[in-house]
C-alpha cells in the first residue's frame, strides 16, 4: 500500500514538473514574440502603445537607455509591489517573463525596423503582442506592468472595472506619446495597436465567446470554490448532484466568469484536483451583477 502511494506521488510530481517545464518554454517563446513586436515594429516607428511598454519606448527616446532596459527597470518596483500584495507564488513566472522580454528586446533592437510603414508596423506589432500575451496567460503567467497595477487598484477600489482601468491607463500613455513625439499621427497609430491587440487577444484566448460557463464535478469542491471566490472574485453556486452508478452525492460547482479569467479557473481546478470533471462552455449573453443589466442592455 505504501509503495503504491509513493509511486502515485512520484507520478504526480513528474507530471507537475513536466507541466512546469512546458509552461516556461511557452513563456520563453511568448517573450521572444513580444520583444520582436517592440524591437522590429513598434519602437523603430515611434509607436508607443499603452502600459509599461509604451512608457519604455518614450523614455528610450527622451533619456537614451535601451527600451528593454527600461522595461526591466520600470517593472522592478511593480514586481516588488506584486510580491508584497499577492505573494511569491503569484509573481515568480511573471519575473521570469519580464526579464526574458527585456533581454530579447535589447537583443533584437540592433536589427532595426522590418517595415517603415506605420500602419503595417502597428498591425503586425499588435498581432504579435496579442499572440505573446495569450500564450503567456495560458501558461499561468503575466507580463507584469499594468496587469499588476490594475490588480492592486482593484483591491482598493473593487467596483472599478478591469477593462476600464486598462483603457484609462493606455489612453494616458498614448496621449503622452503624442506630446513627447509631437506627432499626432503616430499617437493614433499607437492607439490602433491598443485596440487591435485587445481584440486579437480575445480571439487567441477565447475565440468569439463573450463569457464562459463552467461546471466542476470534483471531490474537492470546497477547496476549489474557496480559491475561485478569493483569487478570481467571482460568484460560485453549488448544485447538489448524485452519481447514477455509485449513488454518491457531490456538490457540483457552477459559475459564470469573464472570459479572461477562464485559464486561471482551469489552472485552479488542475492544481486542486487533476482528476476533476470539468465542463467549459460558451455564454454569449450574461445578465446580472458584474455583467449586463437586464433592464437597460436591450434598450
Amino acid at each position: 500500500m505504501e509503495e503504491r502511494g509513493a509511486a502515485k506521488i512520484k507520478r504526480l510530481y513528474k507530471r507537475k514538473r513536466g507541466g512546469m517545464i512546458r509552461d516556461y518554454l511557452v513563456i520563453t517563446v511568448a517573450a521572444f514574440l513580444y520583444a520582436a513586436a517592440i524591437s522590429l515594429f513598434l519602437d523603430p516607428n515611434a509607436l508607443a502603445p499603452g502600459g509599461v511598454t509604451g512608457i519604455s519606448i518614450i523614455l528610450n527616446r527622451t533619456v537614451g537607455l535601451p527600451t528593454g532596459t527600461w522595461i526591466l527597470l520600470l517593472n522592478i518596483p511593480i514586481l516588488l509591489l506584486g510580491t508584497w500584495k499577492f505573494g511569491v507564488r503569484f509573481i515568480v513566472s511573471t519575473i521570469y517573463c519580464t526579464v526574458t522580454t527585456s533581454f530579447f528586446t535589447n537583443l533584437l533592437s540592433p536589427c532595426g525596423a522590418v517595415t517603415e510603414d506605420p500602419l503595417l508596423a502597428a498591425l503586425a506589432g499588435s498581432v504579435l503582442i496579442a499572440l505573446a500575451l495569450g500564450w503567456t496567460f495560458k501558461a499561468g503567467a503575466t507580463t507584469g506592468g499594468m496587469d499588476i497595477i490594475v490588480k492592486v487598484i482593484r483591491l482598493k477600489v473593487p467596483h472599478l472595472k478591469t477593462g476600464s482601468l486598462f483603457l484609462l491607463l493606455d489612453v494616458i500613455v498614448v496621449s503622452l506619446s503624442a506630446i513627447v513625439f509631437q506627432n499626432m499621427d503616430r499617437a493614433l497609430y499607437a492607439g490602433l495597436v491598443v485596440y487591435v491587440t485587445s481584440h486579437v487577444l480575445d480571439l487567441v484566448l477565447y475565440g468569439r465567446d463573450g463569457a464562459k460557463l463552467i461546471y466542476i464535478i470534483t471531490d474537492r469542491s470546497e477547496a476549489i470554490a474557496e480559491r475561485l471566490l478569493e483569487e478570481l472574485e467571482i460568484g460560485v453556486t453549488y448544485i447538489q448532484g448524485e452519481g447514477a452508478y455509485s449513488g454518491k452525492k457531490k456538490k457540483v460547482i457552477f459559475c459564470v466568469l469573464k472570459k479572461q479569467l477562464s485559464p486561471k479557473a482551469e489552472e485552479i481546478v488542475r492544481e486542486e484536483d487533476p482528476s476533476a470533471f470539468l465542463i467549459v462552455s460558451s455564454a454569449t449573453e450574461i445578465y446580472g451583477e458584474g455583467y449586463k443589466s437586464i433592464f437597460s442592455e436591450k434598450l
